[in-house]
């Protein structure tokens, strides 16, 4: 799991300029700032039509390891890694440093309390492009470990399917981190932003201007 990178506020208020009139620099190559100036701004098309089945599948081997996704996950984002099958089925670990939270939440299989949430959410992403992908795209999408973390279950429900414009991390030390992860996944798949997502995403990314993707 990445790392979040210090997210302290800007001498002179950041994106201002110099504070004399100047306008502000541009964003660095290669940092998430930059990801989201060249990011498609348009608006939120109609849900019309969206289903989790459109995604393929849940959680499919699309790495052909001979374990599902969800695990592979686990496997990357937890401590204390037991299996029930001696190699893919996580029965138990350890969130040591939920990104969403900050805590620690223990895992067990059938009764836990991770998720494994994606990052820039289905429903979004239809929203946002997707619905005109073809449908091994879309499976890809939902499979990718970029667009993938084991997070705190009860803040991921609240997030549901929110962007950055409703919904950032309690875990205020982890929303540069978040968004220029969400800044990755929507420039890997040319996913839009409405306008008031990227004045969103800005607005945090103006605090950690040098933050990279992941």
């Amino acid at each position: 799991m990445l790392a979040s990178a210090a997210c302290g506020p800007l001498a002179g208020g950041g994106a201002s300029g110099d504070g004399n009139g100047a306008p502000p620099k541009p964003a660095a190559a290669g940092t998430a700032l930059a990801a989201v100036d060249a990011l498609p701004v348009k608006g939120r098309a109609p849900r019309t039509g969206y289903e989790r089945e459109k995604f393929g599948r849940a959680w499919v081997d699309v790495d052909r390891n001979g374990c599902g996704t969800r695990d592979d996950i686990l496997r990357r984002d937890l401590s204390g890694v037991r299996f029930a099958d001696g190699r893919c089925k996580v029965a138990s670990g350890t969130l040591d440093d939920d990104p969403y939270t900050g805590g620690a939440v223990a895992y067990v299989r059938g009764r836990s309390k991770v998720d494994i949430d994606h990052v820039v959410a289905l429903s979004d992403a239809w929203q946002k492009g997707a619905q005109k992908w073809a449908p091994d795209t879309r499976v890809r999408f939902a499979n990718d470990p970029l667009n993938l973390l084991a997070v705190d279950s009860a803040a991921n429900r609240r997030k549901s399917d929110g962007d950055a414009a409703t919904w950032l991390p309690p875990n205020k030390a982890y929303r540069c981190a978040y968004v220029a992860r969400q800044a990755a996944v929507k420039k890997k798949y040319g996913v839009w932003v409405t306008a008031g997502e990227r004045d969103a995403m800005k607005r945090v990314l103006a605090t950690c201007p040098e933050q990279r993707l992941p």
